[in-house]
């Protein structure tokens, strides 16, 4: 007998350390699951309205918090797609933008998904595209194992100079200048 998988989705669930915390948690707290994922974790059944709100607290606790209507499970899928493309190199097809990746993946239309991802995080989602390039650049900055070329190539930016506009945009300070405050505290901490 196959098992079903019931989907609840967790807002800010984006790595694999969360994915970790919350299986420790679901462990630690004996709640029976099938598996954890970027977002989401399944069960092989429905579970109850108690058992919901147990797992809204615990999750709660850890910084996490169960999205309940169907709007805020589209918003969390679209930024699950966007962390998987950039934080965790995940390809789509070639010459295809992202924001048909987007609606191929979830299956609507693409001026859909910006109106209602804007009216319910207050943002776009080229925005926060940007803003997730500019957190795996800081990353990257931080390995120091690539130069600023190989990181805006990595990251699919035009150009070094696209890059650091943009990094500059976000963050406030170049990205030399980060790395420079980044080596310096390292090294006070040494």
């Amino acid at each position: 007998m196959k098992k079903q998988n019931i989907e609840i989705a967790v807002k800010n669930m984006v790595c694999n350390r969360c994915i970790k915390v919350v299986k420790e948690e679901l462990i630690k707290h004996k709640i029976d699951f099938n598996d954890v994922d970027l977002g989401s974790i399944y069960f092989n059944r429905d579970i109850s309205e108690k058992e919901k709100e147990r797992l809204k607290a615990i999750l709660e606790k850890e910084g996490f918090e169960l999205v309940e209507d169907k709007e805020s499970v589209i918003v969390k899928t679209i930024k699950t797609i966007i962390v998987q493309l950039i934080h965790y190199g995940k390809e789509k097809p070639e010459n295809q933008k992202i924001s048909e990746y987007i609606a191929s993946e979830i299956g609507m239309d693409y001026s859909q998904l910006s109106k209602l991802f804007s009216e319910i995080e207050g943002n776009t989602i080229e925005h926060y595209i940007i803003e997730q390039r500019i957190e795996r650049a800081k990353e990257l900055i931080v390995y120091n194992e690539l130069t600023l070329s190989q990181i805006s190539y990595q990251l699919n930016y035009s150009s070094p100079q696209h890059l650091s506009k943009q990094f500059k945009q976000i963050t406030g300070m170049t990205p030399s200048v980060f790395k420079n405050i980044r080596t310096r505290k390292k090294l006070d901490t040494i």
